[in-house]
């Protein structure tokens, strides 16, 4: 009996064991997938994060009760506030990158991307929630064990615990949670469900509008993801050269994400978390190939937790609550586990239905007609003379993914059109002579047909008076 409970173990830590290069790996992965991320909100820094945005502090104390106390970005509502915050947090990285007090820039990482993300939760995908995720995860991990400033050598190739465990479960729990939405309707079934994706204009980029007719191929791709999908246990279960393929394949998706639609840093924060599932002798050819260039002055420290065992049963603790949390959040998430009267609907993990169970029917843009004093009209997005015909890309006249979400949450909630309205009005009369009167907020829909004509239909969301805010 004790000779196949420690084969059981023996097993478990096996599938279990992240090899301390990977750990490396997924820290530079992670940092630089934070500076991607500041760098892609920091143009947007005046209009997600300051009182003259779109979301005022008083706002966000009114849709979301409690964020404003806790984020640090709520401290004050002006653009230098925000922008010192914004140049911590890539300090912080750029540490993280290089393995510099690691664990230390990964805690501030973590406390600034939350407290950002607390700011504005109306701009937010998935692949924001999963990116502090992973944070949180590799907060729990010797990261700069490897390939950093802090290294000192030493320690055993790999790292096996509850921290690992919960790093791994988390990026399985995206995968198998979305392939249960997915099993739910019948569009993945069928192999539609990549055609109607890649025809949703306001999501589809690049090489997107290249392969969106390409049938045979799209219905081939809705299969092979489902089905990675649905194998995605495997990740965990196998080992060797057989995991390393499945990897490869589930990151070969995630590129093709990434070169045909506008989903944030989605498809990075997916790539970043495969990286700890690669095994060692993947490593070995890496440090055979660019031996070099892994040579950083390094400056050995003990632990913490080393240095005070009482600690490390501390964190071994914190980390076999957070592993349970995570599968109780996703079982009530799917439905398998009743979530208790009065749970709020953020405790409930809801993140990882990605284009599940289907994915939308309709194409949609954001119409905001204004009057000038001159007489002229405009269209306050783009400032360019307005025009009321159906946009070539419309992925473009949204400008970014964090825009075309609040531009959805904008459609149903009636204070955020306001505040949208009054930061247009203000954006324009900022910058141009001639001043803007009046804006008007349309939503319009094309409903996408694969084997048909598609119509437009406009909704009127508003009028609003730029001197009445």
């Amino acid at each position: 009996m004790t000779e196949r409970v420690n084969a059981v173990r023996a097993a478990l830590a096996r599938r279990l064991a992240i090899d301390r290069r990977a750990l490396a790996a997924f820290r530079v992965a992670l940092a630089f997938v934070v500076l991607v991320d500041l760098a892609g909100r920091v143009s947007d820094a005046r209009a997600f994060y300051t009182d003259a945005g779109v979301l005022p502090r008083s706002l966000l104390a009114a849709l979301y009760p409690g964020y404003a106390t806790v984020s640090l970005h709520a401290v004050s509502g002006s653009l230098t506030v925000q922008l010192g915050l914004f140049a911590l947090a890539a300090v912080a990285a750029l540490a993280l990158l290089v393995g510099y007090r690691t664990r230390l820039a990964a805690v501030v990482s973590l406390v600034l991307l939350v407290s950002l993300q607390l700011r504005n939760p109306l701009v937010l995908n998935s692949g924001d929630v999963l990116l502090r995720r992973l944070l949180f995860w590799g907060c729990l991990l010797p990261l700069g064990s490897r390939w950093a400033v802090d290294s000192g050598g030493g320690e055993t190739e790999s790292v096996v615990g509850l921290a690992t465990g919960g790093l791994l479960a988390q990026v399985v729990a995206v995968y198998a949670t979305n392939a249960v939405v997915k099993l739910r309707a019948d569009a993945w079934l069928r192999g539609d469900a990549v055609r109607y994706a890649l025809q949703l204009d306001h999501f589809t980029v690049g090489l997107g509008d290249v392969v969106a007719g390409w049938t045979p191929a799209l219905r081939l791709a809705a299969w092979v993801w489902l089905a990675l999908l649905v194998l995605s246990p495997l990740l965990v279960c196998l080992t060797g050269r057989a995991r390393a393929a499945l990897v490869g394949a589930f990151a070969a998706m995630h590129a093709g994400m990434l070169a045909t639609m506008q989903l944030g840093v989605f498809p990075l924060v997916s790539l970043a978390a495969l990286v700890p599932l690669l095994p060692g002798w993947a490593w070995d050819r890496v440090e055979a190939r660019a031996a070099i260039a892994w040579r950083l002055p390094r400056r050995p420290r003990t632990p913490l937790a080393d240095r005070v065992p009482a600690l490390s049963r501390a964190a071994r603790g914190f980390a076999a609550c957070c592993l349970a949390a995570l599968l109780v959040v996703n079982a009530v998430g799917l439905g398998l586990v009743g979530a208790p009267a009065g749970t709020p609907d953020q405790v409930t993990e809801r993140s990882w239905d990605m284009f599940a169970p289907s994915p939308p029917l309709s194409t949609w843009w954001l119409l905001a007609p204004a009057n000038l004093t001159s007489g002229e009209r405009v269209d306050a997005i783009t400032g360019e003379p307005f025009d009321a015909s159906r946009p070539s890309e419309v992925a473009s006249v949204h400008g970014s993914a964090d825009w075309r979400k609040f531009y959805a949450d904008a459609k149903r909630e009636p204070r955020l059109r306001a505040s949208l309205a009054r930061h247009l009005c203000a954006r324009w009369n900022r910058s141009h002579d001639t001043g803007m009167r009046t804006v008007e907020l349309w939503h319009a829909s094309e409903r996408t047909d694969l084997d048909g004509p598609e119509s437009v239909e406009r909704e009127r969301l508003g009028t609003y008076r730029c001197g009445s805010f």
